[in-house]
């Protein structure tokens, strides 16, 4: 999983602004999926939805640091069931629900505590992008002790090095400011934190057994701070940057007014700042793309892609100034729509090798394939994805009429632009593969028709033209709402079987007389009378 990566910005789904030649590898020997959304183009939620396989409103975990509540099920969970490890090396976004665990007893330190507290995961590295220097939760401890250990010391050695780049007269400048993008990281290339996680992840592979595993192995990059290594830090210029994706003017909807007056939309509206950043942006999916050469490389000359399915995907994209927006959020395809392409090892896969696929899939899909690829059964109960096992072995199948991305934007400074209350600031997309409808509460909506305005330059939700589609979109949001989404302690099985039963054992409800409950084949107690 890499971290805030645009699908549009790799060459095997058609960019050519710049080359992905191994990620151009995985797909010609798997299957590339088009239209992959996330469940919140945010990396907290996103990930959270990843690792339980349920949506948003499922989890509850609707905004970064926001923890998984003790007990929702996890990606460890399930696979521990069937025999499998699972183990994190990179970055999760996971924060602990310590509250929760305090109140019931469990211990941090203990391996259930360890375990909600990463999300579900036995942890062989953890590197969130950060050293959490606020924050007892030490989330880039291994990587600043790795730092050290190659003479790379100080204070804060992932600030000093991994976000320190070096201008030309040799001074340090921060990697936070975006007028420093373009130096180079002061931490050589062998030792950045993309190169480092790819060695962790071959590292955790070679020590694997017989005993089936689930390595996540977790990119911090080409999230910012948009800083690079040397050469990837001037390997591209702005000349190389495709064009803006704009429409001249401001923004219809209100909320999209007051987005685009936020100070991350202004700068990146701003050419000059992305012409700035974009070349480097570009450069670390450059690295990222080289590293994972490595571990491919690694998997074919070990043997073990032989018996390995191998899943790439990203968290989100990035807006980089597209729509006149910064970073990620909201909807638009190059923040909630992603890549995702599966190799799968297995005979069945033969038949889709190399080929792409324009079924509506979800993130949330993720977890239930690779418990049936485990062979595990299905939890439709808990799991709200569905197995892709299907699409990977070009089976014909019903397939979703629609995805559904979520966003609570109570902490965004736009929220108390427009004067919403936080109880109300939340967002929810449907998209039917043509027609993106976005629900915002307390205002109209938005409406984007994709087969005609690929861009989604053009906002629809104040034509009347369009209100038959509106309505549609609207009424299949109302159908996804009334879904059950917390049912998730009873299985399909265990209710039809209660439904059976009827009463619980030594109940009888209603009956007007003995001979009622002799009908039903019900045994009263001897004391009892008609």
């Amino acid at each position: 999983m890499a971290d805030q990566l645009r699908w549009d910005y790799l060459s095997c789904y058609g960019a050519k602004h710049m080359q992905t030649p191994n990620l151009d590898r995985l797909a010609s020997k798997g299957v590339r999926f088009n239209k992959a959304y996330v469940q919140s183009p945010i990396c907290g939620p996103s990930r959270m939805s990843s690792y339980t396989g349920r949506y948003v409103r499922s989890h509850g975990a609707t905004w970064n640091g926001f923890p998984l509540r003790v007990g929702e099920p996890t990606l460890g969970d399930h696979l521990r069931e069937l025999g499998a490890t699972c183990t994190l090396v990179g970055k999760t976004h996971a924060r602990p629900d310590r509250e929760a665990m305090g109140r019931l007893g469990i211990a941090a330190d203990t391996v259930v505590g360890q375990r909600l507290s990463e999300a579900g995961f036995d942890v062989f590295v953890r590197d969130d992008g950060t050293n959490a220097t606020l924050d007892a939760h030490r989330d880039g401890a291994d990587y600043d002790a790795y730092l050290r250990s190659h003479n790379m010391d100080g204070a804060n050695p992932w600030e000093e090095w991994a976000n320190t780049g070096v201008d030309p007269d040799g001074a340090l400048r921060t990697g936070w400011l975006l007028e420093n993008a373009p130096l180079p990281a002061r931490v050589p290339k062998e030792h950045s934190e993309t190169a480092w996680l790819t060695t962790r992840g071959i590292e955790f592979i070679e020590a694997q057994g017989d005993t089936p595993w689930l390595c996540h192995l977790s990119y911090i990059k080409p999230h910012w701070p948009y800083l690079a290594p040397a050469p990837y830090n001037d390997m591209y210029s702005a000349a190389d940057m495709p064009p803006v994706n704009g429409r001249p003017g401001e923004h219809k909807h209100p909320l999209m007014k007051a987005w685009a007056e936020t100070r991350i939309c202004k700068s990146f509206a701003r050419q000059s700042v992305r012409d700035v950043v974009g070349p480097v942006y570009m450069g670390l999916i450059q690295e990222l793309d080289d590293q994972l050469g490595r571990l491919f490389d690694f998997l074919e000359e070990s043997g073990r892609e032989q018996d390995t399915m191998i899943v790439f995907c990203s968290d989100h994209g990035d807006n980089m100034g597209d729509h006149w927006l910064g970073e990620k959020d909201l909807f638009y395809d190059c923040s909630a729509r992603v890549p995702l392409i599966i190799y799968d090892p297995r005979s069945k896969a033969d038949k889709t090798r190399g080929t792409a696929t324009d079924q509506l899939v979800e993130s949330i899909d993720l977890l239930p394939t690779f418990i049936e690829a485990m062979g595990g059964a299905s939890k439709p109960h808990i799991l709200e994805g569905r197995s892709l096992d299907p699409l990977l072995h070009g089976e014909q199948v019903e397939w979703r009429e629609y995805c559904v991305s979520e966003y609570d934007y109570a902490t965004r400074d736009a929220r108390r632009d427009i004067g919403v209350d936080q109880t109300d600031a939340r967002l929810t997309m449907i998209f039917d593969g043509r027609w993106k409808y976005i629900h915002v509460e307390t205002m109209r909506p938005m409406l984007f028709d994709l087969e005609n305005d690929p861009g989604e330059l053009v906002e629809l939700g104040d034509d009347p033209a369009f209100e038959d589609q509106i309505n549609r979109l609207r009424d299949l949001h109302f159908e996804w709402t009334r879904k059950h989404h917390s049912r998730i302690t009873r299985t399909p099985e265990v209710i039809e079987l209660m439904t059976d039963a009827k009463e619980p054992p030594g109940i009888t409800i209603g009956y007007w007389n003995k001979a009622e409950t002799d009908r039903d084949g019900l045994a009263l107690p001897d004391h009892v009378s008609g």
